[in-house]
Parts: structure tokens; sequence; C-alpha cells
């Protein structure tokens, strides 16, 4: 049974109209002898004939929520059935069987127990044939035990479906865990750089004053260079209001995106094959974008160490007017349908810190169709600044 059936086979059976389409089965089973058979003297079969078949298994419709009663009814009418001459000779056997699987299925065990001994108890008395009787015994222990089968069956899945519930809360807290945790380090990241960025500024401001007189092009370029700090700290602050804060950790000196050869290096003395590759025309960046594209680099690398069993890496960086691509390909086993949002801590802070330099990241099996596995960043960069022709 494929996958797609199974679900639609379950929504079926557990459907109302699924007790409609037994007690219909049930009732033409057993008025069909009345129907296609006639009796030795030639006369019809009595009227009570029909009824008692069509009690037997018309109460199957209410079998889900009155299951001890619908037992009842049918084996009444069942039991009866001999009551009026003539009628076709059978057992009503249909309603009955179905009903007691329902109370086995449903009932708790201080009804469903009693029933079942009482049941078995007056089939021993009032059938006359010890042939039938058997017959009787064994098809009402057989009704029994899948009904208990069903009610097994019913409560594993329950557990189970509960117990994938339990366990996609407990992913989902641990990603947004996971997110604080990165959240928090890219605040600290972005303290360092806009230390750098006001202690620029104000090296450049004091400086300004002094050369005023005496180098007024010095001067000139001191201001721009402050202009030109002052709107990428700006920048860089903006995009920091959405990160939350954490005042633990010890502050150091952070990597720029000039340090990925030495990443590399330093990567590949743990046996793992790294190559940087540079396509356009490389440009100075905002201090968190070059921290980003080394972290990012770094988180990528660090789950092929651990995860890909891969032999051969590579960093790509590709230089657009407006942005920042950076691609980590490797050859290596790759993780199916991995994707950034339901990934590890790594992968999560591949995105958060892509995010928080307003870019996009992605992960998956490589573009190129190759084995291996790809993480792809995307930085915004400001558009070059282009000279004019004086």
């Amino acid at each position: 049974m494929s996958a797609p059936t199974a679900p639609r086979l379950d929504r079926l059976l557990s459907s109302p109209w699924s007790d409609v389409g037994l007690a219909v089965v049930a009732a033409i089973a057993q008025t069909a002898p009345l129907l296609f058979r006639h009796s030795d003297s030639g006369l019809p079969w009595h009227l009570w004939g029909y009824v008692a078949t069509v009690g037997a298994s018309l109460p199957l419709v209410a079998r889900r929520h009155r299951p001890v009663s619908v037992l009842l009814v049918c084996a009444v009418f069942s039991g009866l059935y001999d009551l009026a001459d003539p009628v076709a000779p059978q057992p009503l056997w249909y309603g009955v069987l179905i009903a007691l699987h329902g109370v086995a299925a449903t009932a708790p065990p201080r009804v469903r127990i009693p029933i079942f001994v009482v049941m078995c108890a007056v089939g021993l008395l009032t059938v006359g044939s010890p042939d039938t009787a058997t017959r009787g015994i064994v098809l009402y222990i057989a009704a029994y035990a899948l009904g208990r089968a069903t009610a097994g069956s019913r409560a594993q899945a329950a557990v189970l479906a509960e117990r994938a519930l339990r366990l996609e809360r407990e992913r989902r807290t641990h990603e947004e865990r996971a997110a604080e945790r990165e959240r928090a380090r890219i605040a600290r990241d972005m303290h360092d750089v806009l230390a750098h960025s006001i202690s620029l500024m104000i090296v450049q401001a004091e400086a300004g004053p002094v050369a005023l007189h005496t180098e007024p092009g010095r001067a000139a370029a001191a201001f721009g260079a402050i202009a030109r700090t002052g709107r990428d700290a700006l920048d860089q602050l903006r995009r920091m209001l959405a990160v939350l804060h954490d005042t633990d950790g010890t502050r150091a000196p952070q990597p720029t995106i000039h340090d990925l050869p030495a990443l590399a290096r330093q990567v590949a003395g743990a046996g793992l094959d790294v190559r940087l590759t540079t396509e356009g025309d490389p440009r100075p960046i905002p201090a968190d974008c070059g921290l980003a594209a080394y972290r990012i680099a770094q988180e990528a690398l660090t789950n092929v160490v651990k995860h890909a069993g891969a032999a051969h890496a590579e960093i790509r960086l590709r230089w657009h007017d407006d942005g920042l691509e950076i691609h980590v390909l490797d050859d290596g086993h790759g993780v199916p349908g991995l994707d950034l949002p339901s990934g590890g801590n790594g992968l999560i802070g591949v995105r958060e810190r892509a995010a928080a330099c307003g870019g996009t990241a992605t992960a998956g099996p490589r573009r190129d169709r190759h084995p291996g596995f790809e993480v792809r960043a995307l930085l915004p960069l400001p558009a070059p600044e282009r000279a004019v022709p004086a």
C-alpha cells in the first residue's frame, strides 16, 4: 500500500459512512436467503424473518456511539429470528459479530469482558447443534480479538502522533534557542564593529582641525572619511536593533574577509583540501559584511569537516556591483533534504549572519549536479563609487 493510499483508507474507515456501508452489507447478506431461496412447503417466508434480519443489521449505523446498545439489539433480533415460521434456515451472525468487534475495540474492560463471557455462554446454551455452537464461539473469539487488535493499533497510533508532536515542539524550541544564541553572538560581533567605526571617526575628527589650515586636502579627506564611516556605522546600528544583546563572553578582534586564506589553510590542516577562488573585482565592504562573510565560510567548512565526509572543498567569492556571493562546496555525501530553517546550529548561524547584513542564505545539493553539498549566501553591498571626470 502506497503512502498516500494509507491515510485515505484510514479516513474512510473512520468515517460514519463506513458504518452505514457495514450495516447495508450485513442486511443484504442476511436477507439474501429470504429473497433467493424458497421454503420446502412452498409458502412465502414469514414477514418476521425480514424484520429480524434488518433489525440485526441496521443498528450497526450507531455502533461507534452506542456499541453496547447496538450489540444487545443485534443479539436480541438474531436470537428471536426463529420465533416465527417459516423462515430461511440460517444463523444471523454478521450483525452480532460486527457489533461485538465494536464493543471489544471501544468499551472498557469492566464492560466488554462480562458481555463477551455472557454471549459465549448464551451461544452454548441456546444453539442445539454442537458444530454450530463451536463455530459460533470461534467466530465470537475472532471478532473480539480483532476488536482488541484495532484498539491496540489506535492506541499505538495516538502515542506515535503525540510523540511526533512533542518532538516537533522540541525541535522548534531547539531551533529558537539556537537562533537566540547566534543572534547574541552577532550582537557581540556588532559591538566590536561599531566600536571600531566610532574609534576611527574620533581619530579622523581630531586630525581634521589640525590639518585644516596647513593641509586642506588632508582635512577634506578626513572629513570625507568621517562621513563614510558614520554612514556605515549608522547602517550597522540599524541592523543591530533587531538583534538580541548578550553581555556575556569576552571581546576579541574579529576576523574579516581578508582572513579567508588563513581560514582555508587552517582547515586544510585538519585533513580537508580547501581552495579559495575569487571572481570579479574585490572592493572594500562594510566591516559587518566582511565579518559575516568570514563566519559564513567558517560555519560551512566546519559542517563539511564534521558531517560531509569530503576530501575537497572550495570557497568561491563572486563580486557583483550590488553584492557579494559566497559559495562553499564540497564533494562529500551531503545531507539529503536539508534546508537552513531545519538544519543544525551551524546552518542556523549561516542564515542569521546573512540576514543580519540584509542578505539571504540557502543550503542543499550542489547546483552543478556533482556529488556533495553547497552553502550559498548573498550579501548586498553598496554600488562601487565611480570616478567623476574633472
